[in-house]
């Protein structure tokens, strides 16, 4: 069986596979979308997040109309979680690097997350994740 999932990352710069993902989603001025097929990755795009402020479920519903189904970040609450995960889309966290490094990893078992990353000191006015 051939997995197909389309993965977005937030990220810092338009760098193409090559952008650092975002250290926070929810400030994050782009969004990588990246095509995989099995585990290859077989395109992808860079799209500017359309709007300066955002409310609840918004960057979520922008994922979603982008056709994203997985999403790799590094922070984000448990609301956005939990809205992410209402619309039927899976969220890894902890997750940090270039956006090719990254989705090779996912695709092959082996992505490396910070599981502190809650503890950080910008991440300490998020309510945690049940």
């Amino acid at each position: 069986m051939v997995r197909e999932m389309r993965i977005a990352l937030p990220c810092s710069n338009n760098n193409g596979l090559e952008s650092e993902i975002s250290m926070h989603f929810g400030r994050s001025p782009y969004y990588a979308f990246v095509d995989v097929e099995g585990n290859k990755i077989k395109n992808f795009e860079i799209v500017p997040v359309p709007f300066a402020e955002h409310g609840p479920g918004d960057l979520p519903n922008f994922v979603k109309e982008n056709g994203g189904n997985v999403v790799i970040a590094y922070g984000m609450g448990g609301r956005a979680i939990d809205f992410f995960n209402q619309l039927g889309i899976d969220v890894i966290t902890g997750a940090s690097g270039r956006v090719k490094e990254v989705v090779d990893a996912f695709l092959k078992g082996r992505i490396e997350v910070d599981k502190d990353w809650k503890s950080k000191e910008e991440f300490g006015h998020h309510e945690p994740s049940h």
